[in-house]
């Protein structure tokens, strides 16, 4: 089993910037494929970004145009989220979520939250204008 926890969040003017980190239990960080999903107060969940478990391919939401960049470090079983030139839509409840993959596996396709096996608490971000 795999323990998530979020951390990172907070409370920031628009256009500044936050980095997201997730941190993970247990030995097989580096078979999971991560992902970042966030909410909005009255919204469903959405996709942000993921990655495969070395790192080597990414996958972002549409909307990030470049001001998201999810990476991770499987020596300290971390995944980030670096969000930049934050805007006050960025608000909400932001999830990191790990699926069971393989090291070598290329793909990064993982938008939907029902694909993922274990999620964390949240880390509230929340962007004033």
């Amino acid at each position: 089993q795999v323990q998530l926890v979020e951390s990172g969040g907070g409370l920031v003017q628009a256009g500044g910037s936050l980095r997201l980190s997730c941190a993970a239990s247990g030995r097989t960080f580096s078979s999971y494929a991560m992902g970042w999903f966030r909410q909005a107060p009255g919204k469903e969940r959405e996709f942000v970004a993921s990655i495969t478990a070395s790192g080597g391919s990414l996958s972002y939401a549409a909307f990030v145009k470049g001001r998201f960049t999810i990476s991770r470090d499987n020596a300290k079983n971390t995944v980030f989220l670096q969000i930049n030139s934050l805007k006050p839509e960025d608000t909400g409840v932001y999830y990191c979520a790990a699926v069971r993959s393989t090291y070598s596996s290329r793909s990064a396709a993982y938008p939907r939250a029902s694909q993922y096996d274990y999620w964390g608490q949240g880390t509230q971000v929340t962007v004033s204008s």
